[in-house]
């Protein structure tokens, strides 16, 4: 039974961690909203939005901490549990990232031909991937230690 335990909360990370993703997606696709309303921009909105997915992050971060818990505390499972707080700091780089290409990319936008502001875009999209990456090869070591278990 605790094993069924450990899966079912293997598979509500996993659900959260689709959460994020539609979240991201949503930030992106309202990132590009803003900057079309340039040059005025709607700040309102964009503020709303940041708020909105806030919100989001902190409770799927809540959620992913309290599964990490469980899986180091009565389930013993200190691997997965160690696999989740590298994710959680490596999606936490993320957002910061996503954040600071933002900014990048709205300073490129309001001053055309800066060559500095251009080279942060590009300088913050390659940091961005790294990141993505690193994500991406610490969920499949999760995703094997997870298995190799079950």
């Amino acid at each position: 039974m605790a094993e069924d335990d450990v899966q079912a909360l293997v598979r509500r990370f996993y659900s959260l961690q689709s959460e994020r993703v539609e979240a991201y997606r949503l930030f992106e696709e309202g990132h590009r909203a803003y900057l079309r309303s340039g040059p005025s921009y709607d700040f309102v909105r964009y503020r709303q939005l940041v708020h909105e997915i806030t919100l989001a992050f902190n409770g799927i971060s809540q959620e992913i901490l309290q599964i990490k818990g469980q899986l180091e505390g009565p389930h013993g499972r200190a691997d997965l549990a160690q696999h989740l707080r590298r994710i959680q700091e490596k999606e936490k780089e993320k957002l910061e990232l996503t954040a600071e290409l933002q900014l990048a990319k709205q300073n490129v936008q309001d001053h055309p031909g800066v060559g500095a502001h251009e080279q942060e875009v590009r300088e913050l999209k390659q940091k961005l991937i790294q990141t993505i990456e690193a994500i991406s090869e610490i969920l499949q070591d999760f995703k094997y230690d997870s298995e190799e278990s079950s």
